[in-house]
């Protein structure tokens, strides 16, 4: 089984940052791209930022310059730094990952749980 499980969001006020953090962990044994997407009310589920297992990134048009995405392959886990937060960017934010799980060399895409951020005017 594996597991992607989020940490990091909460409330903020405009202008401020918090930082995410999502670990991967059970049958696994290769992790490739990994990503962060987010959910507003009422909006479809959209990419903010990717990350291959090489470091290479790339993000949402609204979010260059202000977030960041990293990861640590020695840990399994990716991060996405948020600074100069908007009202805008408040939403649930979704992990996800492209795993080959270690019981049978079988590769999927797994999500975490969610977090919520949530930015005040």
């Amino acid at each position: 089984q594996v597991q992607l499980v989020e940490s990091g969001g909460g409330l903020v006020q405009a202008g401020g940052s918090l930082r995410l953090s999502c670990a991967a962990s059970g049958d696994t044994i290769c992790i490739s791209a990994m990503g962060w997407y987010r959910q507003a009310p009422g909006k479809e589920r959209e990419l903010v930022a990717g990350i291959t297992s090489y470091g290479s990134a790339n993000y949402a048009d609204s979010v260059k310059g202000r977030f960041t995405i990293s990861r640590d392959n020695a840990k399994n886990t990716v991060y996405l730094q948020m600074n100069t937060l908007k009202p805008e960017d408040t939403a649930v934010y979704y992990c996800n990952a492209d795993i080959r799980r270690r019981s049978d060399w079988v590769q999927g895409n797994y999500w975490g749980q969610g977090t919520q951020v949530t930015v005040s005017s």
